[in-house]
């Protein structure tokens, strides 16, 4: 880890986020996931940036009953929200019908597993079909820099979620393969990287979203590697160039040995190839409704009960790392 930061938002000064420019093929995200589908495992970088958000459940009071693992297996989350919440009931929403699959052949297990009959239940739904309420924690990791339209999908997990819910998730940052990029840059090459959304408009999602005490975390990891062959393969089950820019065709072999030379070029006085990784942490508590003055507002009793636990000072929960 080179360096981290974090920074508090709130809904006092938050300017609408436009996404129409972001730099991200959604068409080059669908073929990616469909690659990585038929892959064994989760990326080692989604497992490891899985486990430093989850240390930051220690923090939480609330125990969620209902939970929402979003792309639970690309995530590489499920083991450590059950161990974390045993006793949840736990919804994994997959990207498409065979990631669906892939996560209930996970799911099963034999019938001496001493989960199979004392955790909680378990079930799977793709992201395009009706995803139910009233949970008290989504959890996202490693998933948010793939979608074309963050806000939307930000707000969708606040209506997903129950009085006093909270939302935690990470996704890679602007940071990101920086010493890649500027190799491109140098020799005229297309982008070989989407556009990352940076950690400041993230918590402004969050508050336009409707979240409450907004938290963004970001801390830059270097990944080495012996050689470039190893780094380029490595980077393919990361998900591949998802650019709109990116080159149309197939590119030679010739172009392929100037960029492992390029590469080479990086190696540290130990020999390794390091790349930097801009990993940004969101968390947030869903607020209790706003009322306006002068509008007829419903307003449902967990969310009226919300709103006067509020009243009188602090919540039950905890402040979010702070």
């Amino acid at each position: 880890m080179n360096n981290t930061a974090s920074i508090y938002f709130s809904a006092m000064s938050s300017p609408v986020v436009e996404m129409s420019a972001r730099r991200l093929d959604a068409v080059a995200v669908n073929a990616a996931l469909h690659r990585l589908a038929a892959v064994p495992g989760a990326p080692w970088l989604h497992a490891e940036v899985a486990r430093r958000m989850a240390e930051k459940l220690q923090v939480i009071r609330l125990k969620p009953e209902r939970l929402i693992d979003w792309w639970s297996v690309l995530g590489s989350g499920a083991a450590l929200l059950e161990q974390a919440y045993p006793q949840a009931s736990r919804l994994a929403v997959e990207p498409d019908a065979a990631w669906a699959q892939r996560c209930s052949d996970l799911q099963k297990r034999p019938w001496w597993s001493p989960q199979r009959w004392t955790g909680g239940s378990a079930s799977v739904l793709v992201q395009d079909e009706e995803v139910p309420g009233g949970s008290q924690l989504v959890w996202a990791n490693m998933m948010l820099h793939m979608v074309a339209d963050p806000p939307g999908l930000i707000a969708r997990w606040h209506r997903l979620l129950g009085a006093d819910g909270f939302v935690m998730f990470s996704c890679l940052g602007p940071g990101t393969l920086r010493e890649l990029r500027t190799i491109y840059e140098r020799r005229g090459w297309p982008a070989p990287t989407p556009g990352f959304v940076d950690m400041h408009d993230l918590g402004d999602m969050l508050v336009q979203a409707g979240f409450a005490d907004p938290v963004m975390d970001q801390e830059v990891l270097t990944l080495r590697w012996d050689n470039p062959a190893s780094l380029l393969n490595e980077l393919r089950t990361l998900g591949g160039n998802t650019a709109p820019d990116r080159e149309p065709g197939l590119r030679t072999p010739r172009w392929r040995r100037e960029l492992e030379r390029e590469l080479a070029a990086l190696a540290g006085p130990d020999g390794k190839i390091g790349l930097s990784f801009e990993v940004a942490y969101g968390h947030a508590f869903k607020g209790g409704p706003r009322v306006r003055a002068g509008e007829a507002t419903k307003v449902s009793l967990d969310d009226m009960r919300a709103m006067v636990r509020s009243s009188h000072g602090k919540s039950e929960r905890d402040r979010p790392l702070r």
